[in-house]
């Protein structure tokens, strides 16, 4: 169960973590990539925070996870500039990639096609935990 205080921060982490993305996939000369940040678990004691990426085209999705992940302290600094206004330290930052609108997408194409998973439970893949 998450605490007001959790989610207030998990807010404000989201809100600017998205900017803090979107301009470094810009500068780096990335135009046409989208990226948005679509969920931030902080833990209880607030010192990391779990943010979930969306990347869109997806093929360049594992590359910029892992450059996310080797530019943390970079990344953290830029966010800690945002938010020193409103966070006293910001948490350390782990990377996700949000895999939910593929798998969103891939029970759509099941539906409408011939392999229905419904009739046919096989089909589905088991989704992973993160």
């Amino acid at each position: 169960m998450e605490t007001q205080r959790q989610k207030k921060i998990a807010g404000i982490i989201q809100k600017d973590m998205a900017e803090v993305l979107q301009r470094a996939a810009t500068d780096g000369g990335l135009r046409g990539t989208l990226i948005s940040v679509s969920k931030v678990y902080v833990t209880t004691d607030l010192s990391i925070a779990k943010v979930y990426v969306s990347i869109f085209p997806n093929d360049k999705a594992k590359e910029l996870l892992e450059g996310m992940k080797s530019n943390e302290p970079l990344i953290k600094h830029e966010l800690a500039q945002r938010t020193k206004d409103q966070l006293r330290r910001v948490p350390h930052l782990n990377f996700y990639l949000d895999d939910s609108l593929d798998y969103i997408d891939g029970i759509e194409k099941s539906l409408k096609g011939d392999e229905n998973p419904i009739e046919n439970r096989d089909l589905l893949a088991k989704r992973k935990k993160s």
